[in-house]
C-alpha cells in the first residue's frame, strides 16, 4: 500500500500542506475547527508523520536511549519494571526508546552520541566510582542517571534514597526489641562492581543499627536455593543471637523464608524478617514480609520526566531521592 503523505491529508482535509504542518507541530495557532477537520482527515486515512522527515526539520530523533544493566547479580523483573516505566513514560511526550545494554560502558555511550540517535539518556546500574560520568559531563546530550555515583557534581539523578531505606529497616526491629539483626544483601558481585544502590542499603542498616545499640552484621547473598540456605546456615551458626533479618535480593526473599523453615526457624516467632523488594514480592510470600517499597515505576517515571525538562532547557534539580515507605506485614514481631 502507498504511504500516505502529509499532501494527501491537506487534499482530503480541503486545507493548504503548511495548515497540516502547524496543526501537527503546534508551531502556530490554528482555529479549532479548522485543527479538528485536519484530525479527522489524519486518523481516517491513518497518517503517521515520517520520523526521518520529522527528524531533519526539529533536529531531534524523538528517541532516547535507556542503558540497562544485563549483567550478572541484576534481578531481571525488577529491571523490566524500570524499562517498562520508562518507555511508557516516553511514549507520553511521543518519544520512542532504544535499548543499551551497560557493559558497552563509555565506549557505548560515545557511539550512540555521536550518530545522533538520541536526544538524551537514561542510565540505570550506577556505580560508586562510575567509569561513565566524565564523559556523561562532557556529552552535548541531556543524560539522567538512575542512581548515585560518589560525585555526583553537575549531574542529574534520581533514585530511591537506599540508604535511609537500609536504616528504616534495621530502625524497625531495633523498635521491636531486636539487639542482633543482620542483611543479607546483593550477590557478591554487586559489591565487587561498587554498586552504588547495594552498597548504601548496607551503610544505612550498619549506621542505624550502632545508633539504636543493636549488633548488626552484612552479609552477600546468592540467589539459588542451596547457596542461599548454606548462608543462612553459616550467619546463624556464626551469630546465634540473631532474630533479625533485613533482605535486599528480591531473587533470594523466598529461598530465604525456604532456608528458615529447613532450619527450623519460625517467621515471626523466632526470626523477625524485613525485605526491601517490590510489594508484589512481599505480599506473595508466606508469611507475607514487611517490606521497604523498590517504587520502580515512580523513578523511571521521574527520571523521564527530568530528562524531557531538560531537553526544553529548564532548570532540573541535581539530586532527586525518593523517600523509602516501610509496610508492616506478618513477618515481624517484637522480641
Amino acid at each position: 500500500m502507498r504511504t500516505v503523505t502529509i499532501a494527501d491529508v491537506a487534499r482530503h482535509a480541503g486545507v493548504a500542506v503548511s495548515t497540516v504542518s502547524y496543526v501537527l507541530s503546534g508551531k502556530r495557532a490554528i482555529s479549532e475547527s479548522t485543527s479538528e477537520r485536519v484530525m479527522r482527515s489524519v486518523r481516517a486515512l491513518g497518517y503517521h508523520p515520517n520520523a526521518g522527515a520529522r527528524a531533519l526539520a526539529s533536529k531531534r530523533s524523538n528517541v532516547i536511549a535507556l542503558v540497562l544493566p544485563l549483567r550478572a547479580g541484576m534481578h531481571l523483573p525488577v529491571l523490566m519494571q524500570f524499562a517498562t516505566s520508562v518507555v511508557t513514560t516516553a511514549r507520553r511526550f511521543d518519544h520512542d526508546v532504544l535499548l543499551m545494554t551497560a557493559d558497552e560502558g563509555p565506549d557505548g555511550l560515545r557511539r550512540v552520541a555521536a550518530s545522533a540517535m538520541v536526544d538524551g539518556l537514561v542510565l540505570m546500574d550506577v556505580e560508586i566510582h562510575d567509569p561513565r560520568v566524565p564523559l556523561l559531563r562532557d556529552l552535548g546530550e541531556p543524560s539522567v542517571l538512575i542512581g548515585f555515583p560518589a560525585d555526583a557534581s553537575g549531574l542529574t539523578c534520581v533514585d530511591l534514597n537506599f540508604a535511609q531505606a537500609g536504616a528504616i529497616c534495621a530502625e524497625h526491629l531495633a523498635g521491636l526489641g531486636h539487639r542482633e539483626i543482620a542483611l543479607l544483601g546483593a550477590p557478591n558481585v554487586v559489591y565487587k562492581r561498587g554498586t552504588a544502590f547495594a552498597e548504601r542499603v548496607m551503610e544505612g542498616f550498619v549506621a542505624a543499627g550502632h545508633r539504636h545499640a543493636a549488633g548488626t552484621v552484612a552479609w552477600p547473598c546468592e540467589e539459588t536455593f542451596d547457596e542461599v540456605c548454606a548462608t543462612v546456615s553459616a550467619l546463624l551458626e556464626r551469630h546465634p543471637g540473631t532474630s533479625g533479618l533485613v533482605v535486599h535480593n528480591e531473587a533470594a526473599v523466598g529461598h530465604v523464608l525456604g532456608a528458615l523453615r529447613v532450619l527450623g526457624r519460625r517467621v515471626p516467632q523466632d526470626v523477625s524478617v524485613v525485605a526491601i523488594c517490590p510489594d508484589d514480592v512481599a505480599e506473595r510470600a508466606s508469611p507475607a514480609l514487611t517490606s521497604v517499597l523498590i517504587p520502580a515505576e515512580d523513578v523511571g517515571a521521574q527520571a523521564v520526566n527530568l530528562l524531557m525538562a531538560k531537553l526544553e532547557g529548564e532548570s532540573v534539580p541535581e539530586a532527586t531521592l525518593l523517600n523509602p515507605r516501610l509496610t508492616v506485614r506478618r513477618s515481624t514481631a517484637a522480641r
